[in-house]
């Protein structure tokens, strides 16, 4: 029976592997088409253990007995191309599929995954083949439709499952879950992600999955029909709030997390009917006790209305009980409110590297870093180049970038930091197709992109020429250190034009 069912499934994955290879995606790329296939078909047989970068170079790639795979990294960057390419099928080419091909970071070995539930693959045991194939003829039929029964049973359940997390189609009158293009986001079982307010789950631009409130007691929830939030792609997480006097009470398992806590002042403001604005909504946070925030006043720290305002907190994790008690109280005239929580293994000196690539979805670099969707911006535009990155191993990353005059409300807790900007020089007739043909493209003409960049109010960088710095489809990498964040919490990176916009492409923060 076992044995069965394993067949039925393998069979099903090597229906979608099929589909994946035939895909205009793969039927261009030969080289990744080849790795997805003896990688799958290693694991169908069930010797997932032996694929191994050292055997995948051989077998695949050609390399001899004598392959040294810290001098050759030729396994690990095409295992992320094909990370890559398999999120691009997935977001475009195959949206709708509900089974789902995924490699994790770290292993070669591939991932099944059934609407977003990962399912194993194992191949029939021998003795369990044999023992089936000695069944008389109509007992092996009996045992067929028993199996088929009890693997439509396995996929309801597992549908149900994946229904009640992500929420099934509401009624009219009540909250839908918006979710973004699927990108596979591999993340640690103890990540937590929770809509404050909301009875529905949402998966983000950058394809992680945030629950429905829960944990919570007290206060009321609330939902703004307010359109437009700054600073996120993912309006939908500070549309609803828990607002009032209220609790979290989460378990954790025992370890050092990262706190950070998402806020939008989407109720109050000076435009609005109902009045109010500063003073409005101030609040007091404390987790077991502890105060993390006093006197908070949501408007004042982002500035203005209808902005994502998030703070970062380390070395948080949970009391004596295995619980994290969060406290919201209001203080003064204001109502505590609050939009989401997001609880990440952390570190007790530091918070975790920020990584954003200025595109909508997430990418994978070729060093296997995880750089997260475009977030914390305000102004500009996104754009795509259809030119390649010269003298990188990882062109991709500079496929994309925002231009114009714009900003990043990077939060960060109190402590040093180097922040990490990545530029690629584009000819004037690639960056801005509208520009007029004049033939005066050298630096400092009027067709030049010049642009400074000021964190905090000081500049880091001025009147940068990328195209005279970095040459013609080229990267620019600027490191600045010791950088200290404004008394909101935030590194504010401001990139202000010269001459005509100002670029870039992806930006690191990194504890010092």
């Amino acid at each position: 029976m076992p044995s069965l069912i394993a067949e039925s499934a393998i069979d099903r994955q090597r229906a979608e592997l099929q589909v994946v290879l035939q895909s205009r995606l793969f039927a261009r790329s030969p080289a990744l088409s080849n790795l997805l296939s003896y990688l799958c078909e290693k694991m169908f047989a069930g010797q997932g253990d032996k694929v191994k970068e050292y055997s995948i170079a051989l077998e695949v790639f050609g390399r001899k007995d004598s392959f040294d795979q810290d001098n050759d990294s030729i396994v690990r960057v095409e295992a992320n191309r094909l990370r890559k390419r398999l999120a691009e099928y997935y977001a475009g080419e195959g949206a709708d599929h509900a089974l789902r091909i995924v490699i994790p970071v770290g292993q070669y070995v591939p991932i099944f995954e059934q609407n977003g539930i990962a399912l194993a693959a194992t191949a029939p045991l021998a003795e369990e083949t044999n023992s089936s194939a000695r069944l008389p003829s109509r007992l092996r039929w009996i045992a067929l439709a028993v199996g088929i029964c009890l693997l439509v049973g396995l996929m309801l359940v597992l549908t149900a499952r994946n229904r009640v997390r992500l929420g099934s189609a509401a009624a009219p009158n009540r909250q839908t879950a918006v979710n973004a293009p699927h990108v596979p986001a591999y993340v640690s079982a103890e990540e937590i992600r929770i809509l404050a307010g909301s009875n529905r789950s949402y998966a983000d631009h950058s394809g992680k999955l945030w629950n429905p409130d829960t944990y919570s007691s007290g206060g009321t929830p609330a939902r703004s029909g307010v359109q437009h939030i700054w600073r996120t792609q993912d309006p939908t997480i500070y549309r609803t709030s828990r607002q009032g006097d209220f609790a979290y009470d989460i378990p954790l398992k025992p370890g050092t997390y990262e706190l950070r806590l998402h806020f939008a002042e989407t109720f109050y403001g000076p435009e609005e009917a109902r009045g109010g604005g500063e003073g409005s909504r101030v609040m007091n946070v404390t987790a077991n006790g502890r105060p993390l925030l006093t006197g908070f006043d949501v408007l004042a720290d982002e500035g203005t209305g209808r902005t994502a305002d998030v703070k970062v907190f380390t070395a948080v994790g949970p009391d004596a009980d295995g619980v994290l008690h969060l406290r919201f109280s209001s203080a003064e005239s204001g109502m505590a409110m609050l939009s989401g929580i997001e609880i990440l293994p952390g570190s007790a000196s530091h918070m975790r590297p920020v990584r954003i690539v200025a595109r909508d979805v997430p990418y994978y670099s070729n060093d296997s870093r995880w750089w997260s969707a475009d977030s914390y911006f305000k102004g500009g535009q996104l754009r795509s180049s259809q030119k390649a990155a010269l003298g990188t191993d990882d062109p991709d990353l500079y496929e994309t970038e925002r231009w114009g005059h714009f900003s990043y409300a990077i939060p960060v807790p109190p402590g040093k930091y180097s922040v990490v900007l990545h530029f690629v020089g584009r000819h004037l007739s690639d960056a801005e197709p509208d520009a007029s043909a004049t033939g005066e493209e050298e630096s400092g003409t009027p067709n030049a992109w010049i642009f400074d960049v000021f964190c905090n109010g000081k500049t880091i960088v001025r009147h940068l020429d990328l195209l005279s710095e970095a040459g013609e489809d080229h990267p620019l990498v600027r490191t600045i250190s010791g950088l200290e964040p404004n008394p909101q919490g935030k590194l504010l990176l401001e990139f202000v034009p010269v001459t005509h916009y100002a670029t870039v492409s992806a930006i690191e923060v990194v504890p010092q």
